[in-house]
């Protein structure tokens, strides 16, 4: 079967190739060896034909006589129906360029036909230029009409410009904005990332302006604070050892001599403790209310002697929640409206710190804390229990108070009701009323309490010996 050609490209080729007669196809003779014989090498000739001087003559495009038929797909083969290629059309725009170049060198071009040529291909037209060959679409419609195209009865009158126009415009613009520029382009925005940092600036200062008044509150409150804040006291001096003779007192007023023997004498709440009175503070026994009482009325002459060193602090008796609570209708706060007089005391119970109220019940001792200022009620019992009633009917006698004996108004609907973590607790059945004055002792100190069951034969004894002096330490 016969190969697939192209007469083109074949004929290109034998232009390329030019002929000598001494590779001619008439110099071509078949080569056939003898039979049976060895092939001999050809005879070279003596000398080589000498090349004629003046050019031959082109030789015509040989044609090849084979099978061959028409691909017309992506490009193969040959048709007859010419099609239009673009990049045949570019090729040819630069081989009629190039042609012009390629003349004999007999006939050269002279300089200023060669910058005349150049001139021509090379140099772009100007803006000008370029909107004077703009073209009008309506100046094709009679050639469109006439092929056959169908076209619309409105045609918009627009102007196709050469597409280099909007190019060459737009690099003059950009030229003028160039020149028009008197700074770099990075100055001019670091200008403008400036102004828009000027709010950035402004809230930083004002930052670091509410920081320093902070650090200056802070500093004037530490100054107040140190000034206000009680001493801390050495918790070593509330456990202190008793001396021999303190040990030997305490002896002979609990355990030796008559038991109606009076001890000591109050003399402003006209409290007389006898040997059989404070007897209650021997290991095992449960206080009374005249121990319990005047032992309150201590460390209120405490707080009045070095109100520095302490809070400022009402203590109320062992009577007084009874008082309260024994109306008709239980809440009576008639009955104890003349407690709190300004005479009385020197002072209204808004202005304190803290209250401490004394509640017995039956058989056990247990204490209610007022926390004024900390606006807040708390319950501390020994056993770990709470008492709602309780602090309910007190938060409720701090208002009738207040409203009576002053034209404030106070309002403990939402102060807290709690009972306190970590509360010591006693762990026999008779130390519940030595646990509720060293609550009251602890609390008016303005400390946490830092004690338990261990303590409390040491409380009992510390406890006798300042009753005797009627000297709270």
């Amino acid at each position: 079967m016969g190969a697939l050609t192209d007469h083109r490209k074949r004929s290109s080729a034998d232009h390329r190739l030019p002929l000598s007669p001494l590779f001619s196809s008439a110099a071509k003779k078949p080569c056939v060896a003898a039979p049976n014989s060895t092939p001999s090498a050809p005879a070279m000739p003596s000398s080589f034909p000498t090349m004629p001087k003046t050019p031959q003559p082109s030789p015509h495009p040989r044609f090849i006589h084979a099978p061959q038929r028409n691909i017309r797909a992506f490009g193969l083969g040959s048709s007859s129906i010419q099609r239009w290629r673009p990049w045949k059309a570019a090729s040819a725009a630069v081989n009629s360029f190039s042609r012009d170049f390629q003349r004999k060198p007999d006939e050269g071009l002279a300089l200023h036909d060669y910058k005349k040529l150049v001139e021509e291909h090379l140099v772009s037209p100007s803006a000008d230029e370029v909107k004077a060959k703009a073209v009008s679409p309506k100046s094709y419609l009679p050639e469109l009409k006439e092929a056959g195209f169908f076209i619309p009865s409105e045609v918009p009158n627009l102007v196709v410009e050469d597409t280099r126009s909007g190019a060459l415009e737009s690099n003059l613009v950009s030229k003028e904005r160039i020149l028009e520029r008197s700074r770099p382009l990075y100055k001019e925005l670091y200008e403008k990332a400036n102004k828009h940092d000027a709010m950035l600036n402004e809230l930083s200062f004002s930052v670091k302006l509410y920081q320093q008044k902070a650090i200056g509150f802070r500093n004037v409150g530490e100054v107040l604070r140190k000034r206000l804040e009680k001493p801390k006291e050495d918790l070593d001096k509330l456990f202190g050892p008793l001396i021999a003779e303190e040990e030997e007192d305490i002896s002979l007023a609990l355990f030796n001599g008559s038991s109606s023997e009076v001890l000591v004498t109050h003399e402003s709440s006209n409290i007389v403790i006898t040997r059989e009175v404070l007897q209650c503070l021997r290991p095992g026994a449960w206080l009374n209310d005249e121990v319990i009482n005047l032992y309150l009325e201590l460390l209120k002459e405490r707080e009045k002697r070095e109100p520095k060193k302490f809070l400022k602090c009402h203590f109320f008796s062992t009577f007084f929640y009874k008082r309260l609570i024994s109306g008709k209708h239980g809440y009576d706060f008639k009955a104890v409206k003349r407690w709190t007089t300004q005479r009385k005391l020197g002072y209204a119970l808004s202005e304190c710190d803290k209250i401490f109220v004394p509640i017995h019940k039956e058989i056990h001792w247990c204490l209610a804390v007022i926390n004024v200022k900390d606006e807040s009620l708390q319950y501390l019992d020994s056993l770990g229990g709470l008492d709602n009633y309780a602090l309910k009917m007190l938060a409720r006698y701090l208002v009738d108070e207040v409203k009576d004996k002053s034209t404030k108004t106070i309002d403990t609907q939402y102060w807290k009701k709690e009972s306190v973590d970590d509360l010591p607790l006693q762990k026999n059945g008779w130390d519940c009323g030595m646990f509720m004055l060293k609550y009251a002792d602890f609390y008016s100190r303005g400390l946490k309490l830092c004690f338990g069951q261990e303590h409390m034969v040491y409380f009992r004894k510390r406890t006798a010996l300042e009753i005797l002096r009627l000297r709270a330490e």
